[in-house]
């Protein structure tokens, strides 16, 4: 089927840091520009981000540091960019959400006017969406061709989800399953362990996805300044981050997950502490160590002179200080003398 299209339209894809729309970059951007006479250009370029790729993210899209080092920067092909979409619609899966967004960031960032005025912008991700609901009565209809009676109540709708369940075990036993790495794998399985790991690929530490587990199964930021970067080294580098976070408007549990780390990571350091400080003897070991005896005045050691030992001379005596003679004494003496 040929597209209905008045200006062309340019289904573009990007491949990025990250998924933060404010601070993560472009390492990738395929467009295909497609014309009303049925032709189609194609332009790809490798971006350097101007800051490292993170590990997760190059697991996922394949691009690694090494492969951009000498690709140009954003500013270095934003007029080229911008050249060759030139007026056209824009359309891609998600695009309205994170691609849309990420690359007016990138032309506002080198100061390129891209004119989004006039634009019409085609979703595919929510045409699929909206046609084929990820709704739980969708769900049902699919895998149990049946309709919920009294849908949105509790009772129908956990026993409509029980349903689904079994239907996805009968659908899916020994069916292929290939992830974002290319990993082929049979992950539905009548296994309640093989399920969770199926239905918990983010790994998350708190449900809202504010801290996932990393690689190494180390607790990470999942959003804003820190986004990848360990909960413990944050807290090691702005440990005022965990007030402001016990303090914001963030869920309970994800304070709570926080709380268990901060308690954990001050254990850590004041471990790491006391292993650099001596400890003191015990007061046992203090009474019964042996004290040193004080060291006896050094004597004074007679020289020899001619063969003859000289004596130490002796010490003029002290006299005694002048006493007033009184009248008393006076009398004292005539009566003592005679006089």
């Amino acid at each position: 089927m040929k597209l209905n299209l008045i200006r062309p339209l340019a289904f573009f894809d990007l491949e990025t840091t990250g998924i933060n729309v404010g601070s993560d970059r472009i390492v990738e951007i395929a467009i295909l520009k497609a014309m009303p006479d049925g032709s189609e250009l194609v332009k790809t370029l490798r971006i350097h981000p101007e800051m490292p790729i993170p590990l997760q993210s190059s697991l996922i899209h394949g691009i690694y540091d090494e492969h951009i080092a000498d690709a140009p920067k954003f500013k270095e092909v934003a007029a080229e960019i911008a050249e060759f979409i030139g007026d056209a619609d824009l359309a891609g899966y998600n695009s309205n959400r994170f691609d849309i967004p990420v690359l007016l960031e990138e032309f506002l960032r080198v100061g390129v006017d891209f004119d989004m005025t006039g634009r019409k912008f085609v979703d595919v991700q929510n045409v699929f969406h909206q046609m084929e609901q990820r709704t739980l009565r969708a769900a049902y209809k699919f895998y149990c061709d049946k309709d919920i009676v009294n849908a949105h109540s509790a009772e129908a709708d956990i026993k409509a989800t029980y349903h689904v369940l079994l239907a996805q075990l009968d659908r899916y036993e020994n069916v292929d399953f290939e992830d974002k790495q290319g990993n082929i794998s049979q992950p539905v399985k009548n296994d309640v362990e093989a399920l969770h790991a199926f239905t918990n690929m983010n790994k998350p530490v708190d449900f809202a996805g504010r801290m996932v587990f990393n690689e190494n199964d180390e607790e990470v930021f999942n959003f804003g300044k820190h986004k990848n970067k360990t909960v413990e080294h944050v807290f090691d580098t702005e440990p005022s981050y965990y007030a402001w976070m016990k303090q914001g408007d963030f869920p309970l549990y994800t304070k709570k997950k926080l709380e268990e780390i901060w308690t954990r990571w001050n254990k850590k350091k004041e471990l790491s502490r006391a292993a650099k400080i001596p400890s003191a003897p015990k007061p046992a070991e203090q009474a019964n160590a042996v004290k040193p005896k004080p060291a006896a005045p050094a004597q004074p050691r007679p020289q020899q002179a001619g063969g003859q030992v000289r004596q130490p001379a002796q010490q003029p005596k002290k006299e005694k200080p002048a006493v007033s003679v009184t009248p008393d004494m006076l009398e004292q003496l005539k009566m003592k003398f005679g006089k």
